[in-house]
């Protein structure tokens, strides 16, 4: 009695074992590099020679636009063409000294956004992490831009740069039928 069960208990390890083994095997962990820095918070998988990548990664790393359609099992991804300049003063800038409070407009240019959206907004964001909003608009209000090709500028906005370091201008907009904006185009403006 003792033999068979030993008998069982060993066929059913090997059996667990090799099924660990064998799934090892067949899918292997990824690390992903975006634009040559590894990406702390995403990985990747490889299964059957397939690399699969979460859509996350393409959303906050690559600025892409992710439509999710579950009606049809469905997920499409956007890339638009997005430019943006500051300006002050009748001209462009990138640096300021720490301390200074600047009074500027954010001007962009997007083409190829071939999804239809229902609101944008445009922030800043300190060394630190605090997110500032500089300017938001939804459908239906008269300076809301309606079209695949985006061309406008924000109002002037004051802003006090009190930080050495990085600020980053974040232009995010709100796909039609989606739950939450995504980031399209970021721009650093670096403090002295």
């Amino acid at each position: 009695m003792k033999v068979r069960k030993l008998a069982l208990l060993t066929l059913a390890l090997t059996l667990i074992c090799g099924g660990v083994a064998y799934a090892d095997t067949v899918s292997q962990k990824l690390r992903v590099l975006v634009v040559n820095k590894k990406s702390e918070s995403y990985n990747g998988i490889i299964v059957d020679n397939k690399v699969y990548v979460p859509v996350d990664l393409i959303t906050d790393k690559l600025q892409g636009i992710v439509i999710t359609d579950e009606t049809d099992n469905k997920v499409t991804i956007y890339k638009p063409n997005v430019h943006m300049v500051t300006s002050k003063n009748k001209g462009i800038f990138g640096d300021v000294e720490k301390g200074a409070k600047v009074d500027f407009f954010t001007h962009i240019q997007v083409d190829s956004l071939k999804v239809d959206i229902n609101a944008l907004k445009l922030t800043i964001v300190d060394p630190y992490g605090e997110e500032t909003l500089i300017e938001s608009r939804k459908a239906g209000d008269s300076d809301f831009p309606e079209r695949e090709n985006i061309w406008m500028s924000t109002k002037e906005f004051s802003y006090t740069f009190s930080s050495t370091g990085t600020y980053t201008l974040r232009f995010y907009v709100k796909p039609v039928g989606q739950s939450s904006f995504q980031v399209i185009s970021e721009k650093s403006i670096a403090s002295k």
